[in-house]
């Protein structure tokens, strides 16, 4: 399993460019992927995007950076040798959609399933089962159990911002871990205990 991680000059996977990449191999979490591109020509950058990941503009269309085609295959070269290739995210359909919309531009057949491990379901449902209340946006009817409030859930300090690709990618395979097999992936966060470990006082 992949835990993936895109950072992007927008939210539309057609029209907007990635700009870094990072991704944890669960079965080896050592083993790590990282890297960033300038944008695609003629890609758009939203100024909202770049508060999100802390890139300038700058940075975006930085002409000594790689291009997102060899960013691509960069990450595609790390990712064959996996034994598994189910990816796992917060919202792990747009990471997908943006490797997917990348393959397109690059003229490059896109390897991975469409099926994906969404840590938002996992946790929603871990917290159902431990019969806890799932956080609820009633203005907007919709769930609220964003990934810094699962990263709580679970123990761990919310992501740092500017967002990271692998700083995220390393949030969502931590996550992931403890919410399916009860432990600790990642030594970054083995200070951190798992809460429904901790004995309860009387």
């Amino acid at each position: 399993m992949i835990a993936l991680d895109i950072e992007a000059s927008g939210l539309h996977v057609y029209k907007n460019s990635i700009l870094s990449i990072g991704a944890i191999d669960l079965d080896n979490p050592t083993n790590q992927f990282y890297d960033e591109c300038r944008i695609w020509d003629g890609a758009h950058i939203n100024p909202e995007a770049l508060q999100v990941n802390g890139f300038t503009h700058e940075e975006a269309t930085d002409p000594s950076k790689k291009t997102e085609k060899e960013l691509l295959q960069g990450f595609l070269a790390w990712a064959m040798d996996l034994r598994d290739w189910t990816t796992l995210g917060q919202n792990p359909s747009f990471d997908r959609d943006y490797i997917y919309a990348a393959c397109e531009r690059a003229h490059i057949e896109f390897p991975f399933a469409h099926r994906t491990i969404d840590t938002h379901t996992l946790c929603y449902a871990h917290m159902v089962f431990h019969h806890e209340v799932p956080p609820f946006d009633a203005e907007k009817h919709k769930s609220a159990l964003n990934l810094d409030s699962i990263l709580n859930y679970v123990g761990i300090p919310e992501e740092p911002k500017p967002h990271n690709a692998l700083t995220g990618a390393m949030c969502h395979a931590e996550v992931a871990v403890r919410l399916l097999y009860d432990r600790n992936l990642l030594p970054e966060f083995e200070v951190y205990p798992i809460p429904w470990q901790i004995p309860k006082k009387f």
